[in-house]
């Protein structure tokens, strides 16, 4: 059985937060398989991260520099990604959901001719019977992620060539503490590039800075269809900077036009696990508790009593937050 792969994403020396909660998950799936956990660094002039990489549960950082993979570019970043797995044949390859991880995974998966599961919200190991085709697997990755616009979970497993590949969202999966005594072997690779390979140059970069921050955020308070209009969320933005807080919402206010996607908590929106979540008029259906249930205190005002929301909170209030919101306000500004 091959090990399991995690390509890091990274960029003016720093690595991508996903790509080490991808270290972190590939540790479980490794352990649980009884193999290695192997990261793929490709750029130039960015051994320095590899320690980084050991500590979060890397046992081999495989490191391909180059100026030509500076900055990113798809083309020769499948290409070598492609020769190491066609070399190596990895059981697992795992990336980020991101921009740069939704551009390479596809190619490499087309190249390659495997299956790929793209935006997962869980990754586990079990044995899978394939009852139409008569056939067992054993320790297959079961990978997990929301289907039809978030209204069930799918559970796929590829029983095509390996790697088993996955892009995975940002958030989902935990981020271990760094163990500072871990140590990794690190392989240098040349890579093998053609000039067609890399005839495209970034000419310019636009940047600009995120605006919302929520998987940062302390403390939250989001709002949902039950805040009844997008002049009423005015009580979330009170609630929110009364406490030093972030505004956040669910799909429906999101879908109502009351606030802008980026603020939105769920499956199709953003993964957080604030100290503190305050859930207002919102129901509570898994899509939602997705993205919110690891939050460390839950509080939910909701009128009505049957809500879901009120089953995984750790404080209930059942009442109207017109009222229950405003007397939040007043008795923190009175003890703070």
């Amino acid at each position: 059985m091959g090990n399991v792969w995690v390509y890091i994403e990274q960029e003016g020396g720093k690595i991508a937060d996903v790509s080490l909660e991808l270290v972190c998950k590939a540790r479980d799936l490794a352990d649980r398989l009884g193999v290695k956990v192997e990261a793929l660094l490709l750029g130039d002039k960015v051994e320095s991260l590899c320690g980084k990489l050991a500590g979060y549960g890397c046992d081999t950082v495989y490191l391909i520099e180059d100026p030509r993979l500076e900055p990113f570019t798809a083309l020769p970043f499948a290409r070598v990604i492609t020769d190491m797995i066609l070399e190596h044949r990895p059981n697992i390859m795992m990336f980020g959901a991101t921009l740069k991880g939704r551009e390479l995974a596809p190619r490499i998966a087309s190249e390659k001719r495997c299956g790929l599961t793209a935006d997962c919200t869980d990754l586990k190991i079990d044995d899978f019977d394939d009852k139409v085709n008569n056939k067992s697997y054993k320790d297959k990755l079961m990978q997990i992620r929301p289907a039809f616009g978030g209204n069930i979970i799918a559970t796929i497993v590829n029983t095509w060539d390996d790697p088993q590949m996955v892009t995975v969202r940002e958030g989902v999966m935990k981020m271990s503490a760094p163990d500072p005594a871990r140590k990794a072997e690190i392989v240098k690779v040349a890579p093998k590039l053609t000039d067609f390979e890399t005839a495209v140059s970034v000419i310019e970069r636009v940047r600009a800075d995120q605006e919302v921050d929520l998987k940062g955020a302390q403390i939250i308070v989001a709002g949902g269809y039950g805040v009844g209009s997008k002049e009423n969320f005015r009580l979330i933005q009170d609630l929110a900077d009364a406490l030093g807080g972030e505004v956040a919402a669910s799909r429906a206010a999101v879908d109502a036009g009351w606030v802008e996607h980026a603020r939105q908590v769920g499956q199709t929106g953003v993964t957080v696990r604030p100290r503190l979540y305050i859930a207002c008029g919102i129901s509570g259906a898994i899509q939602h508790a997705a993205g919110m249930k690891e939050s460390k205190k839950i509080i939910a005002i909701n009128n009505d009593p049957g809500a879901p929301i009120f089953s995984i909170a750790h404080y209930a209030i059942c009442g109207d937050l017109n009222t229950v919101i405003p007397q939040m306000i007043k008795a923190f500004k009175a003890k703070a």
